[in-house]
């Protein structure tokens, strides 16, 4: 793995838990020699491991949407800025670059971003792991929700495994390097009528 695209808030958050774990998870980074990938903002979460990254000598592409560029205070301080078009554009060139995904806390951006990266593993469109950071249970509601879905029969059992997830960012990675993709139907039940 080369790089690794970290989806995560342009807010802090409110426990330091949040920002220590996107420092300690940018120096591990660093320490195995692999270049962040993010949204390119200099504040939040995202500031906080992009400015980790920087300071200990790694490097950090930013992909940020014009419209973005002011609102979420575009950081001038990283290896690569590449001010894109549209969120459209953004979410393919963080991809394309990309070797791996990891969703830190963050919102609606977040969850969408590392959503639709999700959904393009589940289609078969990329063999790449997506892994989520979950600090201090603050994605256990949406991995609660997951498990619905598979109780349900929206989600296939063995596309759970699509979401490595750990609250240790170094055991994290290791799942990520180790992660060998599974080929399975999306659909659990089609009709053969």
């Amino acid at each position: 793995m080369k790089r690794i695209c970290v989806f995560c808030g342009s807010n802090s958050g409110t426990r330091f838990a949040y920002i220590e774990a996107a420092r300690t998870l940018g120096r591990i980074l660093v320490r195995n020699g692999i270049g962040l990938v993010y949204g390119g903002g200099c504040v939040g979460l995202m500031g906080e491991i992009a400015d980790t990254v920087m300071s200990e000598g790694g490097e950090v592409t930013g992909v940020i949407p014009q419209t973005l560029v002011a609102r979420e205070v575009a950081h001038r301080g990283i290896t690569e800025l590449t001010i894109v078009k549209s969120m459209h554009e953004r979410k393919a060139r963080m991809a394309d670059l990309a070797d791996g995904f990891i969703a830190l806390p963050g919102g609606y951006g977040t969850f969408e971003e590392f959503f639709e990266v999700i959904t393009w593993a589940q289609l078969g469109l990329h063999r790449k792991p997506c892994g989520i950071l979950n600090v201090e249970g603050y994605y256990d509601p949406l991995l609660a929700l997951i498990e619905r879905g598979v109780a349900e029969q929206f989600v296939h059992p063995a596309n759970r495994d699509l979401i490595l997830q750990s609250t240790d960012p170094e055991a994290l990675l290791k799942l990520m390097q180790s992660y060998r993709p599974k080929t399975v139907e999306k659909w659990i039940d089609k009709d053969e009528s």
